[in-house]
């Protein structure tokens, strides 16, 4: 009896660029606001850090963001071409974590250079995913896989 590796359930990859198109209105609005209320900007990136923290978790698909584009607007879409590993943009999530918390904590300690740049880093992955389809993340995450199996 040969034992087979369990199952993973593929996620509609319009979901990750769904999400990514609010993280980049979301860094976006943190960035306009850091000058004159880096205390706003320092907030705004902390609640941006939870919902990865949750995408790094849980699953992208399990954020808010993933749930209001499950309910509101897959619905309304034509079933996917094909469905994505769900693993690539977990890892995603927890590089934007890093990034988002380097960015709060920035803001929140009058760093706001610091701050400014890794909410504008945040803000280019955010922008390529959910422009272009490049998820820098998961990019970064199969070439870790592919360096490990050279190992």
């Amino acid at each position: 009896m040969s034992a087979t590796a369990p199952t993973v359930a593929g996620i509609d990859p319009r979901g990750p660029r769904f999400t990514a198109a609010i993280t980049l209105v979301v860094f976006a609005v943190a960035l306009v606001l850091s000058d004159a209320a880096p205390g706003v900007a320092a907030v705004i990136t902390g609640v941006q850090a939870v919902l990865f923290a949750i995408g790094a978790g849980l699953g992208v698909q399990r954020t808010p963001t993933g749930v209001l584009f499950r309910r509101l607007v897959r619905p309304r879409l034509a079933a996917p071409d094909h469905l994505e590993d769900p693993a690539p943009p977990r890892f995603a999530q927890a590089v934007g974590l890093v990034f988002a918390v380097v960015a709060t904590l920035g803001f929140a300690t009058g760093a706001v250079l610091l701050g400014q740049v890794f909410a504008a880093l945040a803000f280019v992955a955010a922008f390529l995913n959910a422009v272009f389809a490049f998820c820098l993340g998961c990019e970064l995450y199969l070439l870790g896989l592919r360096s490990l199996r050279r190992i």
